[in-house]
């Protein structure tokens, strides 16, 4: 079970996965806080990757073996737009929140840990209920996949998820002074073993996760 930051990542070395575990690997990807919900509600795999803080709490409650929690990797909030688009300048707060007050539509999710930063940081600027109100706010799943669609001007999520949507292009990260760098973290579920969570360990060198818009933690 795995947040959707580390999608692109593990489904391209899903088959790798498979060769070292010697079985099929069944991916369930999903926001964290969905997995979150799901978890505590019962259901269980080998391992899940999640935001640091999910793993403590989960591991506090001796769902997963905290023993075995370890920083995966670190990911950044990022803005893309349509391929062949002009880049807006996001390079300050100031540049940032001028756009997001005259862009005429963006996206941003609400289940994902950058659409909870996302909505802090609209609150914090001011100007959340301008923003909300032209607003495409989707459950979970891909923000960027809503430039295709021609429903949102720009999107927001982790750089990552922007990446593993084709035909949009990733105008860079928040600027300093509205960005938050997310920690994912592995751990094993109670009584599982490790197996799972040592073969996803292994993939995550700083060159795999830099490929897929992550960096080492």
């Amino acid at each position: 079970m795995s947040t959707l930051a580390l999608a692109g990542l593990l489904r391209e070395a899903a088959p790798a996965l498979e060769a070292a575990l010697g079985a099929k690997l069944e991916l369930d990807l999903a926001p964290t806080k969905a997995l979150e919900a799901r978890i505590r509600a019962g259901e269980r795999a080998d391992a899940a990757v999640l935001t640091a803080e999910a793993v403590a709490a989960l591991s506090a409650e001796d769902v997963l073996d905290g023993m075995s929690a370890r920083p995966l990797a670190h990911s950044r909030v990022g803005l893309a737009v349509k391929a062949g688009l002009p880049h807006p300048d996001i390079s300050t707060v100031e540049a940032l929140k001028r756009l997001l007050i005259e862009t005429p539509s963006l996206c941003y999710s609400r289940a994902g840990a950058s659409g909870i930063f996302f909505v802090g940081l609209i609150e914090r600027l001011g100007i959340a209920a301008a923003v909300n109100a032209k607003a495409v706010v989707i459950p979970q799943g891909f923000t960027a996949e809503r430039l295709l669609t021609g429903e949102a001007a720009i999107a927001l999520q982790q750089i990552s998820e922007l990446m593993e949507v084709p035909g949009i292009e990733v105008v860079g990260p928040l600027p300093a002074g509205a960005q938050t760098v997310a920690v994912f973290s592995g751990a094993a579920f109670t009584g599982a073993g490790t197996r799972v969570l040592d073969a996803v360990t292994a993939l995550c060198t700083p060159g795999a996760l830099v490929a897929k818009g992550l960096e080492a933690p």
